[in-house]
Parts: structure tokens; C-alpha cells; sequence
């Protein structure tokens, strides 16, 4: 296991790992490739079909960002996802399309309807030291919201730059310095803790 704040982790395959891949009800799928084109042309059925199909997904990474919006978040996302399908050439770049959507969705939703604290994260150490959770904790919480953002979203949710980038809704640039000041107050502020 890669520590919280490894930043060698990310997955940017546009195809969906296994869990990702939900089958519609009792009946199989079409696959994407195949009812992308058809909503696209005004087919309900289809753009029905896809909007089901894509649902536990959205839901899912809304829920990992935002544990108290991640139903508000989920539904903005899914509404996106509507708006947007139609501006969306390349049926297998849809699944990264749409979890880039419910991230940036899940983000502006927990930033308007509550700030990140630090009981919204996950437990980041699962061993034997539970005070390493509560340091870290603490850690996060004296960050400013910007450097708690991307430290979150890297370290907990894995996500690389680009997505970053995307989710916040800011140039890769603006990303990656803040990814690097954040880690650097974190080392910083860890440190000051241990003495």
C-alpha cells in the first residue's frame, strides 16, 4: 500500500476497471459504443439506457468525494452528463468523461454546500497505529482549503493532475503548484507536530 501522499498513483485508462462496469438490470447492455451514437442522434431509449447504465458509477465517485452531498452531487453529475453527451466524440473515452464529470460535480458540491474537513476523508491508515490517522487529521485540517483539495484528491482519491485539473475546474499549471506547496505545508506542519 502507497503512502497518503505518494504521488505515483493514477489511473488514466479511459476504459472502466471491472467494478465500473454496471449490466442493465436483467438484460444485457448494449455496449456504450453502441448507445453513445444513438443518444446522441435523439434516441430516449438510448440516452435512457446509458444514463442507467452510468449511474452507480457517478454515484459511486460522488460518494468518494463528498460523503454528506454525494446524492446532490450525483445528480448534478448525471444532469451534466445529459447536457453534455452530445459534445462527446469518442465512445471510448466515456467512462473517464463521466467520472471526470462526477468528480468536478461532487467538488463544486461539497465546496457549496459544506467545506472538506477531515471527517470526510476516509481512514488513510488502516494498521496498527490509530494515532497516525488522528496526526494526519489534524494535519489536514490546519491546511488551507486549496492544499486540503488537492491533497485529498490526490492521496485519498488517486486522481493524476489532468483530472485534478479538470475537477477543479483550474489550468494544469495552477495544479500542480498547489500540489506542491500543499505537500510542502504538509511536511512542514507534520514535522512542527513531531517535535
Amino acid at each position: 500500500m502507497s503512502s497518503p501522499l505518494d504521488s505515483s498513483t493514477s489511473e488514466t485508462s479511459a476504459e472502466p476497471r471491472d467494478a465500473d462496469v454496471i449490466p442493465l438490470g436483467d438484460r444485457h447492455a448494449p455496449q456504450v459504443s453502441t448507445l453513445l451514437p444513438r443518444a446522441q442522434a435523439g434516441d430516449p431509449q438510448a440516452m435512457n439506457d446509458l444514463l442507467q447504465h452510468v449511474t452507480p458509477l457517478v454515484m459511486r465517485q460522488c460518494q468518494r468525494v463528498t460523503r454528506r452531498h454525494g446524492p446532490d452531487a450525483a445528480q448534478e453529475a448525471m444532469l451534466a452528463i445529459y447536457r453534455g453527451i452530445h459534445g462527446l466524440r469518442e465512445p471510448h473515452a466515456f467512462y473517464a468523461w463521466a467520472r471526470a464529470i462526477a468528480v468536478r460535480e461532487a467538488v463544486r458540491t461539497h465546496r457549496r454546500l459544506g467545506d472538506f474537513a477531515a471527517e470526510d476523508l476516509p481512514d488513510l491508515v488502516q494498521d496498527t497505529n490509530p494515532m497516525a490517522a488522528v496526526h494526519i487529521s489534524d494535519v489536514l485540517d490546519r491546511l488551507p482549503d486549496h492544499h486540503r483539495e488537492v491533497l485529498t484528491l490526490r492521496a485519498v482519491y488517486g486522481l493524476d493532475e489532468r483530472e485534478m485539473a479538470t475537477a477543479l475546474a483550474v489550468p494544469l499549471g495552477t495544479v500542480r503548484s498547489r500540489l506542491h506547496r500543499a505537500r510542502r505545508t504538509f511536511h512542514d506542519a507534520w514535522h512542527q507536530q513531531s517535535a
